[in-house]
């Protein structure tokens, strides 16, 4: 019996000893990075510079902005932040050395022309890094027959050295990208698209003309992410009379009556009057806010069933997606200047700040998943919990005094936490499980609610009403989103 247990405590030794030398004396073994070698310029994954990355190369250029994060950034031979003349010329002189560096690098020398060292044709980066989009910073040969007739009044980016350098090239890079996906869509569009279009166009010139470049950029965004993504072509008549809706309750905030509300002079049973009358008018729906029941019927199987899909989705989210995500909301500078776009307490009435970077979260998310819109809502139900988690663990007074505590990477005011966020994509999401009419009852139900219980007050009616406007553009934004477009994505 003794011999048993020397011989058991001697392989459990052994086995200790054998597991801390894989553990400690291995390194790859002691950090959970893993990384890989890319080779800049090779495009299409042989790891050789060859004419095949010259032809992928003229595909790119033919289409830029159809091509996945990954391709352009290896464009960007030089890694300054810009698609570029002398990234062209660096990559097509590898390819005249016959893919050796150190031989373009001599070529180079003997013509007194600068080249980069073959080593810093290399980057050796952790997989999970976040590689953004190069600006494009060459002449677009389209520009005098553009629909913005102002691009071709603009010059090519040469620099983002400076601020002002960088929203410039962001302009640029933008204009030419609206561009490219304007002259695909321009022949498929409904009127009430081109119509939208022409008034979004309007409003991006005056704020060029205004200097309002920050404002500027985001409008284009604005118009980049309508025709890359949204069609109205093969919705229903409902989900396109939400936007009415959705201006309409804006017109309620900056109304006479509602400042007499406001200033305790009118009732407020009198601004949902009006709410009412914008329900019937825009979709023929009646709604009695007095008598509305509660948001859910607890009686009904369908309910529960409906919520245990929804948790599925949420809870089988995996764990690299969230990383992926949360990278890019951490890193994607489109993403980064839209969120920034924050203003002081009560000044955003209408949530203008708040639907361009949810717009943005969504087509990542949809980017991730394949283009399932279940599993895409499921994820961003997850990562918009996540800033919470770790915001909440930062002391209070080494946070920004202007951004809300919980919602450090996302989108809102000082007064708008995580909720607008998730709410705009809780009820983008009944709209696919159930109906955008169900997804608009559940939402009144519950927003009347919380207006109960905090008594009718001006600041919950503020509320209610911001928080709808959030609401409709969730599930417009969620309904319109085209798979199809977003699977064109890539080259």
């Amino acid at each position: 019996m003794k011999t048993r247990y020397r011989l058991l405590l001697i392989i459990c030794f052994i086995s200790a000893l054998g597991y801390a030398y894989w553990k400690f004396a291995i390194p790859t073994h002691r950090i959970g990075i893993r990384s890989e070698l890319v080779m800049l310029g090779d495009l299409d994954g042989d790891n050789r510079w060859t004419s095949t990355d010259l032809e992928k190369l003229d595909a790119v250029l033919k289409n830029p902005f159809a091509a996945h994060n990954s391709i352009t950034w290896r464009i960007d031979m030089n890694q300054n932040g810009l698609i570029d003349r002398e990234d062209l010329i660096i990559l097509r002189a590898l390819v005249v050395a016959g893919g050796d560096p150190y031989a373009a690098d001599e070529n180079a020398r003997n013509r007194n022309v600068q080249f980069p060292r073959p080593r810093e044709l290399y980057r050796y980066i952790s997989t999970t890094e976040f590689c953004p989009r190069p600006f494009w910073a060459l002449p677009y040969p389209l520009a005098s027959d553009s629909v913005l007739d102002w691009l071709a009044g603009i010059t090519p980016p040469v620099s983002k050295s400076s601020y002002a350098d960088e929203l410039a090239a962001a302009v640029y890079d933008e204009a030419v990208r609206f561009d490219q996906a304007w002259c695909k869509r321009q022949s498929q569009l409904l009127p009430i698209e081109r119509e939208y279009a022409e008034k979004k166009l309007a409003h991006v010139k005056t704020l060029l003309q205004t200097g309002a470049q920050y404002e500027h950029l985001l409008a284009l965004m604005e118009l980049v992410e309508d025709a890359e993504t949204l069609t109205v072509k093969g919705q229903p008549e409902f989900s396109l009379k939400l936007l009415s809706l959705r201006d309409h309750l804006r017109d309620v905030l900056g109304s006479p009556l509602y400042a007499e509300f406001k200033a305790g002079k009118q009732d407020w049973r009198a601004v949902l009057k009006i709410v009412s009358g914008y329900l019937q008018t825009d979709l023929g729906l009646s709604y009695d806010f007095e008598t509305l029941g509660p948001p859910r019927n607890l009686t009904h199987l369908a309910n529960y069933l409906q919520r245990a899909e929804w948790q599925y989705y949420k809870s089988t989210a995996r764990e690299g997606d969230l990383i992926l995500l949360v990278a890019y909301a951490q890193h994607d500078p489109r993403y980064l200047r839209a969120v920034s776009r924050t203003s002081r307490r009560h000044r955003d009435p209408n949530v203008e700040n708040h639907n361009l970077p949810m717009v943005l979260l969504l087509r990542e998310a949809l980017r991730i998943t394949g283009g399932d819109k279940k599993k895409a809502v499921g994820l961003l139900d997850e990562a918009i919990r996540i800033p919470y988690a770790w915001i909440k663990s930062i002391p209070r007074d080494a946070l920004p005094g202007s951004l809300a505590l919980e919602n450090f990477l996302l989108p809102g005011n000082k007064e708008d936490g995580a909720d607008k966020s998730r709410h705009w994509n809780v009820f983008g999401g009944v709209c696919i499980y159930k109906s955008p009419q169900e997804a608009l009852d559940l939402a009144l139900k519950r927003e009347i609610q919380d207006l109960r219980d905090a008594g009718y007050s001006e600041d919950a009616m503020r509320e209610f009403l911001r928080d709808m406007i959030a609401n409709l553009n969730g599930m417009y934004h969620v309904m319109t989103v085209n798979i199809r477009l977003l699977s064109n994505e890539q080259i």
